[in-house]
């Protein structure tokens, strides 16, 4: 499993509807093959903060079935409007505690 960390800077004053606009794209994201769950956290300390943690099969999950298919366009095109900034987008892998 790999987790991609997506973290956004959202205009301020848009926050609320930019998480509305996530609501209606999450659909996107859970019919791609390969995707497994998918959260938006809000920063307390800074609310135009989000980071959305998503876990994926593989990055390839994410960067060549979701980023090449026709939803991908229209997950930008609902979201995108509220951004401050580009994203940040890493993929990262569980470390495993073992003793």
């Amino acid at each position: 499993m790999v987790i991609e960390i997506a973290d956004f800077a959202i205009r301020p004053g848009t926050e609320e509807e930019f998480a509305a606009a996530y609501r209606e794209a999450r659909p996107l994201l859970a019919a791609t093959p390969g995707f497994l769950s998918a959260r938006l956290t809000r920063g307390i300390e800074s609310p135009s903060r989000f980071v959305l943690l998503v876990e994926w099969e593989s990055v390839e999950a994410h960067t060549e079935v979701f980023r090449k298919s026709d939803r991908y366009p229209r997950w930008r095109e609902l979201i995108s409007p509220y951004f401050a900034g580009d994203p940040h987008v890493e993929h990262a892998v569980e470390v495993p505690v073992t003793g």
